[in-house]
């Protein structure tokens, strides 16, 4: 199958897309990603103490944001931004103005592929946004896009078009992304397996995203990444970006739109401490053995034809039916309100909440 053009005399949609980074620290890391980063504009999300200087290498093209600036560009508003948690970085996709986003934790370095190759990720990432999605039949070759592959005997032709990608879901070398009790049990434990494939996830299947290693269509599905209410007062957190990934695919489901996960790896370098962890995530781990379930079996009406309105729609199903888990969701569902509200305030021409259709609804 043809492959997405990516040219090699100039880094690639070099103006459409903004890498989105959240931090307390300086970002040094960013040297080793320099080669690959050093063309794109860069959003820094300061989390905690505002007055602590962050330090960014130079060279690189940037705007940082800390709690101050999000307190006086959203007012009120600000209230839908989690505070000491990384789940201040959907800031950055709110203030954004391009077409595209990357996100990346900053303990997350350049890995290297079977050959000792060091892995462009964020090429990669671009390779899966702008090829199609098949999420509503499974390809046995995994991508057909990819070079070297195509469509296995028996996919359908009808369906051999695919649907636009709204996500790309990079995956990790070295420390996996495991809950605190799986920390516990394996402390030592490595991901060192390279798999050489993309696939997309399919249609009615739910997955755990996880935002150190992310790229999106923000035009697409932007208003869906919110990554919830996590961190200082919350009883939760390290859920931020699975609760964006639950309401984005069932927003995905419902619009056509499709989400990719495999290539491209990073090397994740440092493993968080896991009783820090379990006294974040321990609601979580009980209280996701009802949140599946729950976005297992919404649904969202025909009148919900853009982003906006699904996640509005969502948010009142978040509201009627986990409100009764506990009241923290019924905080959660008014910040999703918000968050769609502040992100039209500062997207006027997106579509808004009854503005054009996103992707058509299924």
């Amino acid at each position: 199958m043809a492959t997405a053009d990516i040219s090699k005399s100039s880094p690639p949609l070099k103006d459409e897309l903004d890498i989105v980074i959240p931090t307390i620290r300086n970002l040094d890391f960013l040297e080793m990603w320099r080669p690959f980063f050093q063309p794109y504009h860069l959003i820094i999300v300061q989390d905690g103490d505002p007055s602590k200087v962050i330090k960014v290498p130079e060279g690189f093209d940037y705007e940082l944001y800390n709690r101050n600036d999000i307190n006086k560009i959203l007012g009120p508003k600000s209230s839908c931004i989690s505070f000491k948690d990384s789940a201040c970085r959907c800031f950055g996709y709110m203030v954004s103005k391009k077409k595209y986003i990357f996100t990346i934790d900053d303990d997350c370095f350049v890995a290297k592929d079977p050959t000792g190759k060091e892995i462009n990720a964020l090429e990669q990432h671009i390779k899966n946004l702008l090829t199609p999605s098949t999420p509503f039949f499974f390809n046995t070759l995994y991508d057909p896009y990819r070079e070297g592959a195509d469509f296995v005997r028996g996919y359908p032709f009808s369906l051999r078009e695919g649907a636009p990608t709204a996500v790309s879901h990079g995956l990790w070398l070295n420390i996996p992304d495991y809950d605190a009790p799986t920390q516990l049990v394996k402390p030592r434990e490595r991901n060192t397996r390279y798999v050489d494939a993309v696939m997309t996830i399919p249609k009615g299947t739910l997955f755990p995203m996880c935002g150190m290693n992310l790229a999106f269509n923000r035009e697409l599905i932007g208003p869906a990444m919110y990554f919830g209410l996590m961190g200082d007062g919350q009883p939760i957190g390290r859920y931020d970006d699975m609760w964006a990934g639950w309401c984005t695919k069932v927003i995905c489901d419902h619009l056509g739109l499709g989400i990719k996960t495999g290539l491209p790896y990073i090397w994740h370098s440092k493993a968080s401490n896991p009783f820090v962890n379990l006294k974040k995530e321990y609601k979580g781990i009980y209280w996701q053995e009802e949140l599946i379930p729950f976005f297992q079996s919404a649904t969202l009406s025909k009148d919900a034809t853009t982003v906006q309105k699904c996640y509005l729609e969502l948010s009142k199903q978040v509201k009627a039916k986990l409100g009764k888990v506990d009241d923290y969701f019924n905080k959660l569902a008014d910040a999703m309100v918000t968050w769609v509200e502040a992100w039209d305030e500062l997207n006027p021409s997106a579509g808004g909440s009854t503005g054009v259709t996103n992707g058509s609804a299924k």
